[in-house]
């Protein structure tokens, strides 16, 4: 069958599609002719689609939802409006069934599905098994809809399928040729890369279990190395893991570094990872160093014991700073993020987070205020009906989260406790200097236009 599939994602600085980059691979080996429509570049995205079918007919459109919103508490973004446009444009250009996915639309299908009300259907979870098998049932006139990781309609309502994961060691070589890999390393400073699927951890705020599933799945080391050398071969050297964190487990991580190590990979790239602060061995810090990794962002989200078991981490402050200093000690670059606000908080223990910060040594912090809450998860459970909500006045307006104790002076108490300190981020785009949030930052896009290239927090941290 002929597909195509669009790229619905204009966040700038760029971000490369991997997801839909791998599903056109799965696609082509499974016989399909797949054609991928990537609106980032496009100046005028509803003319760029109507060029794009004019002279082109197809049996099936997959559409991808990186994004449901820039996850910033200060400026609440939401991507659906654009996204409920751009599948209405997309409608209007073709007669074939339209079918939705991606990370973002994954998060909450039904809701999504409820503002796209031409949809055929959607994919929640990840495409490469499901969609080939979709497109064929379709071109045969098969029964499809009992496919898992459907969501479908029926009598008005959507109903979803149960979830069915593939084995990764099934999927074919990523040639990483089906987007233009090149200009978004050009225009975004990075390419993604991913190693395993899937977060067994119980953080209660986070929506990666909901979308990707809470059973790990590795990718052999072997495909990983493939992969990197397609992407070196199109001239493209510095990378950043797309895995929830890529040392759980540890062993298949050093795996991975040895077998970069073992294709001499190692010092033709520059990457980088997210990675959980335990378990973190010394023999895994160096491994990395050794496999061309520059930086690791540990996703720390506090530095107070209380909060950490509030938040569903299984780590404690000390593995804090053991991870950093390891991390130090092998010549890696070190990012802590935390994630402050969450019920509970109070002035003494954001005073501990900051302490902790201080005492492992990073080289940046991440700050975000205010928690992002999505359908699904326990945090979603816990502050239902809760006073220190914020938005969620529809799908289109981000819901968050606030401990009230401390709403009304967090940012100022913050910003004495920090005193000034450079290595402190914020995720807000109120503070331009001090800015991560990579959506619309200029000094970030100002930094990859001067050559920059990394993760956002270390070109920021490198750019002066």
């Amino acid at each position: 069958m002929r597909v195509a599939l669009v790229n619905t994602n204009r966040i700038q600085p760029p971000i490369g599609p991997v997801g839909l980059d791998y599903l056109a691979e799965a696609m082509h080996a499974a016989g399909h002719a797949a054609a991928v429509l990537d609106l980032c570049w496009e100046a005028d995205p509803q003319a760029a689609i109507a060029r794009f079918f004019e002279t082109r007919e197809f049996g099936l459109v997959g559409v991808t939802l990186r994004n449901t919103d820039d996850c910033g508490f200060t400026s609440r973004q939401s991507f659906l409006p654009e996204f409920a446009a751009l599948t209405a444009a997309l409608r209007a250009h073709t007669a074939a069934p339209l079918v939705l996915g991606g990370v973002g639309f994954s998060v909450m299908p039904e809701e999504i599905l409820a503002l796209v009300e031409d949809a055929a259907a959607g994919i929640w979870g990840e495409g490469e098994f499901v969609f080939p098998e979709l497109a064929r049932r379709m071109e045969a006139g098969e029964e499809w809809r009992g496919l898992p990781n459907l969501v479908w309609r029926a009598d008005g309502e959507w109903r979803r399928n149960p979830p069915a994961a593939g084995s990764l060691e099934s999927l074919p070589r990523m040639s990483r040729a089906w987007i233009d890999n090149r200009r978004y390393f050009c225009e975004g400073g990075q390419a993604g890369f991913e190693t395993r699927r899937g977060c067994p951890c119980r953080c209660i705020y986070c929506a990666d279990p909901v979308a990707k599933g809470s059973r790990t799945r590795l990718r052999p080391p072997e495909a990983v190395a493939d992969e990197l050398e397609a992407l070196l071969a199109q001239g493209i050297d510095h990378l950043h893991t797309c895995d929830p964190e890529f040392n759980l487990p540890p062993a298949h991580a050093l795996d991975v570094c040895r077998e970069i190590v073992r294709r001499g990979l190692a010092g033709r790239l520059r990457w980088y990872a997210y990675c959980a602060p335990a378990p973190f061995p010394w023999e895994l810090a160096r491994a990395m160093r050794e496999a061309g990794c520059a930086g690791i962002n540990f996703g720390v989200d506090h530095g107070d014991e209380t909060m950490l078991q509030r938040l569903g981490r299984a780590f404690t402050p000390e593995d804090i700073v053991t991870a950093a200093r390891r991390s130090r000690e092998a010549g890696l670059a070190v990012m802590l993020d935390l994630l402050l606000g969450s019920p509970g908080e109070t002035r003494q223990s954001l005073g501990r987070a900051v302490e902790l910060v201080r005492r492992a040594e990073p080289d940046r912090v991440g700050v975000s205020i205010g928690v992002r809450v999505y359908p699904g998860t326990e945090l979603a459970r816990r502050v239902r009906n809760q006073p220190g909500l914020v938005g969620g006045d529809g799908a289109s307006s981000p819901l968050y989260f606030l401990e009230p104790a401390i709403a009304s002076s967090v940012f100022e108490y913050l910003d004495t406790l920090i005193a000034g300190d450079p290595r402190f981020l914020f995720f807000d785009p109120s503070r331009p200097e001090r800015n991560y949030n990579y959506n619309a930052n200029l000094r970030l896009a100002r930094a990859i236009g001067e050559g920059f290239r990394g993760a956002y927090w270390d070109i920021l941290r490198r750019y002066q």
